[in-house]
């Protein structure tokens, strides 16, 4: 198979991408286990991209259950150097209302105990994670969504919590001290990992309710957001579909995909074999043998 430039992870109520030819399933297999389910690789507008269900078909992995290292290695594998993710976001800020999009720049980790990253058992790392999204894939789907004339907010907070339930309303009102605008399970770890990879990744967060620390969304709450969220899946089809032909066309000479460049601490002759073939795919081009 020839390699996958880009890379869609469909979040809650995106499990497949209409459009997509030339279908193949690909199932992969990793050191670091399965992941969430096949990638579906195919021809959207003429552009190979490979799509992951982050929660499986059916939506049946909950989002401390994801094997986020076991996902971003298999687009690693696949060739991927571009990445959109999807997720279904909470509203920290009145002004971002439900079916709006923002693309978050930064992240805060609520999450207990997630695995983020590739490296341990006798190699250390250490890359630079000041700003975690890809400027350049951030700014074009930005682009791309003005010229669909959907509200979006370019840049801001994403609070990443385990769930599966959702805050309580001290912790909403928390966050909204701390000046997040969105909040959500998923995306931290796929950032931290994207960036371990050399790989850019954007998210493309789909606000379906405010977070309950607007006292009147509690009533409709679920019912809202299963409405909005499917609203907010045909708008996010309609933005990859004109996004990708503009991806391609990109110079990857952002930070992203030289994350690796000097971070790698340990010296080459002590790293076990096995990590080195483990993650080969990853650290390749900064080993000498």
């Amino acid at each position: 198979m020839s390699p996958v430039k880009i890379g869609v992870i469909g979040g809650t109520g995106l499990y497949q991408i209409e459009g997509l030819k030339k279908t193949e399933s690909v199932n992969i297999k990793t050191p670091f286990g399965d992941p969430s389910d096949s990638y579906l690789v195919g021809e959207l507008n003429g552009i190979s991209v490979a799509f992951l269900p982050r929660h499986g078909i059916g939506h049946r992995i909950l989002p401390h259950e994801l094997n986020f290292r076991a996902n971003m290695f298999g687009f690693k594998q696949l060739g991927v150097e571009w990445i959109i993710s999807v997720s279904a976001v909470g509203s920290m800020r009145e002004e971002i209302e439900p079916l709006h999009m923002v693309l978050p720049d930064q992240f805060v980790d609520r999450t207990r105990k997630r695995i983020d990253t590739f490296f341990g058992g006798g190699i250390a790392a250490h890359v630079g994670f000041s700003h975690p999204i890809c400027p350049h894939l951030r700014d074009t789907l930005h682009e791309k969504i003005t010229a669909l004339s959907f509200p979006v907010h370019n840049g801001g907070t994403y609070v990443c919590i385990d769930g599966p339930q959702f805050s309580t309303r001290a912790e909403s009102h928390l966050y909204r001290d701390w000046n997040v605008d969105v909040i959500g399970m998923t995306n931290l770890q796929e950032a931290k990992l994207a960036r371990e990879a050399e790989i850019c990744y954007a998210t493309i967060a789909l606000v379906t309710d405010y977070d309950c620390w607007r006292e009147e969304e509690d009533t409709l709450r679920i019912e809202m957001i299963i409405e909005n969220l499917n609203k907010n899946t045909q708008h996010v089809k309609q933005v990859i579909g004109e996004t990708l032909p503009h991806i391609v066309t990109i110079a990857r000479d952002c930070p992203c995909s030289r994350a690796l460049h000097n971070a790698i601490i340990t010296r080459e002759d002590l790293i076990p074999e096995r990590v080195k073939q483990d993650l080969r795919i990853i650290i390749g081009k900064y080993l000498k043998d």
